[in-house]
């Protein structure tokens, strides 16, 4: 049986509703050799960022995936907080970001070290927090991959293919989601458990990613302004024939320890309470929304 596996544990579809596939509760994006980076109290995030989970629950939320990796001040202690505070599951990736965001450690393991890194959160807990590691996160520079990033990718693909985790990555060229979806092949894992993230930038890329069998994100929506342009990346895959390739989200939140009390969260609101309306209106029936919103994000991410 497929299980979406949450801060709360491991959830079947019955469980869930409307799964946001790309959200933040923490981020902080200073480099690693910041001595600051990552630092702040867990109960000044639940202050700010509970509500906007209560928020987001009330305009029909039913999970939320966190998609901070390594790099950019993942803090599962803290997201246990923020879970167990509100009563709400969200979905925790291991992984790491690019460089220049990859930690010296990252940089100096082989893959070998990356892999069984990767392997033991997917399989049992992340640095002593109880947290399981859901998925994985990676991300790549436009102008192609680094040595580093590939190293990363592959000892990904090993974790991925014997644990069946989905990988995500940030990437928006689609050459380097081809050149990704290559080296995954290679290592013997299967384009259909990659998830395009910020896949948006190229309509006809995202016909030809869907075709090796990759999820596409669309994953910026929230302003009123650009409503239409996000249904027409929609209904261009749905007239493709790929309604099950689809995840839908806003790249929304977050606690930011840089800013002062953590910055003004934008919420998690907009999808479910506006844009999903107005892509009935255009003609999309209201179980296809289902599937973009239920049934995709969580075969994307379960196991």
């Amino acid at each position: 049986m497929k299980q979406l596996i949450t801060t709360l544990g491991p959830m079947t579809i019955k469980q869930l509703g409307l799964i946001l596939p790309h959200e933040h509760i923490f981020v902080d994006l200073r480099r690693p050799d910041c001595p600051e980076q990552g630092q702040a109290d867990a109960g000044d995030v639940v202050r700010l960022m509970g509500p906007e989970i209560e928020r987001a629950r009330a305009a029909g939320v039913t999970a939320l995936v966190e998609c901070s990796p390594e790099g950019v001040g993942r803090r599962a202690d803290i997201l246990k907080a923020v879970s167990e505070a509100t009563g709400f599951p969200l979905v925790v990736p291991t992984g790491i970001y690019r460089e220049p965001w990859v930690p010296v450690w990252a940089q100096q393991a082989d893959e070998d070290e990356l892999y069984e890194w990767m392997h033991g959160e997917l399989l049992g807990q992340i640095k002593d927090t109880g947290v399981q590691a859901a998925w994985i996160k990676l991300s790549a520079g436009d102008e192609g991959l680094t040595a580093c990033e590939t190293k990363i990718l592959r000892a990904a693909a090993r974790a991925a293919r014997e644990t069946g985790a989905a990988i995500g990555s940030h990437t928006r060229l689609g050459r380097v989601v081809n050149d990704q979806l290559d080296v995954l092949e290679e290592v013997g894992y299967t384009p259909d458990r990659f998830i395009w993230i910020h896949a948006q930038h190229d309509p006809e890329m995202n016909l030809k990613i869907a075709a090796r069998g990759a999820w596409i994100e669309f994953d910026g929506i929230g302003d009123p302004a650009r409503d239409s342009f996000w249904i027409e990346r929609v209904q261009r895959m749905l007239d493709a024939g790929f309604v099950d390739r689809v995840l839908l989200s806003h790249d929304r939140g977050w606690y930011d320890p840089a800013q002062p009390g953590g910055g003004t969260p934008r919420p998690f609101t907009y999808l479910s309470e506006q844009f999903l309306p107005k892509l009935y209106h255009a003609g999309i029936d209201w179980e296809t929304i289902r599937r973009l919103t239920v049934i995709n994000p969580f075969n994307a991410f379960a196991r």
